[in-house]
C-alpha cells in the first residue's frame, strides 16, 4: 500500500485525508441516526398521556427536549403552551415549527461535508492526473527521446490518483444518499407526530 502512495506521488495525500474524514462522517451519522436517539417508539404516546392531566413542569420539558429529537420537537410546543399568557393553536404549531427546523438542522448535520467530499474527491483525482500528464511530458528530452523513469512515474501519478479519486468519490456519493433519505424519512415521521401532538394539545386545553 505505502509503494502504491510513493507511486502516485504528492496528490495522493488529499485524497487520502478526505478519505479519512468521509470514513469519520459516515461512522458518525451511522451513530447519530440511530432510532432512539431521534424517534423512540413510544415517546409520542407517553408525551399526550402526561399532558392529559397538566401542563409539565419546566424541568419536564427540559427533560423532554433532551432526551431525543422528536422530544425535542415536542417540547418546543410545550415550551410555548407554558410560557405564551393565552397561548393559541397557531402559537404552538409555530413552537413546534421553530423546534422541528433545529431538529432539520441536526440532522442535515455533516451531510454537506459529505457530499463536497464526494464531488470534489474526482476533482482531486483529476488534478493528479494533470501531474501524471505533466510528468510525461517532461519525460521528453529535446531529441525525442523519454526517460523510461520518469515516463513510469507519470503514468503511475496519473493512473493512481484518477482511481483513488473515483474509489473516495463514489462511497461517499452513496452514503450521501442514503443519509439524505434516511434524514427526510424521519423529518417526515417528526412533521406527522407533531401535527397529531398539536391537535391533542389543542383539544385538551381548549386553545
Amino acid at each position: 500500500m505505502f509503494s502504491i502512495i510513493v507511486a502516485a506521488g504528492w496528490p495522493i495525500w488529499p485524497l487520502l485525508l478526505c478519505s479519512i474524514v468521509a470514513l469519520a462522517l459516515v461512522v458518525e451519522r451511522f451513530l447519530a441516526y440511530k432510532v432512539e436517539k431521534i424517534l423512540p417508539a413510544t415517546l409520542l404516546e407517553d408525551a399526550i398521556r402526561v399532558t392529559r392531566t397538566d401542563v409539565p413542569s419546566v424541568e419536564k420539558i427540559r427533560d423532554l427536549s433532551q432526551h431525543s429529537l422528536l422530544g425535542s420537537v415536542l417540547a418546543g410546543g410545550l415550551q410555548t403552551l407554558r410560557q405564551a399568557t393565552k397561548p393559541s393553536v397557531d402559537e404552538v404549531r409555530n413552537g413546534l415549527e421553530c423546534a422541528g427546523r433545529r431538529a432539520e438542522q441536526r440532522l442535515n448535520m455533516r451531510l454537506t461535508a459529505l457530499a463536497t467530499i464526494a464531488s470534489s474527491a474526482p476533482l482531486l483525482g483529476l488534478l493528479g492526473t494533470v501531474v501524471g500528464m505533466i510528468e510525461i511530458f517532461g519525460s521528453q528530452s529535446p531529441s525525442g527521446s523519454a526517460n523510461p523513469e520518469q515516463l513510469a512515474h507519470g503514468i503511475s501519478i496519473a493512473l493512481y490518483n484518477t482511481a483513488f479519486g473515483l474509489i473516495v468519490a463514489i462511497p461517499s456519493l452513496i452514503f450521501w444518499r442514503y443519509f439524505k433519505s434516511r434524514a427526510n424519512d424521519y423529518l417526515l415521521e417528526m412533521e406527522l407526530a407533531a401535527d397529531v401532538f398539536a391537535r391533542h394539545l389543542k383539544n385538551q386545553y381548549q386553545l
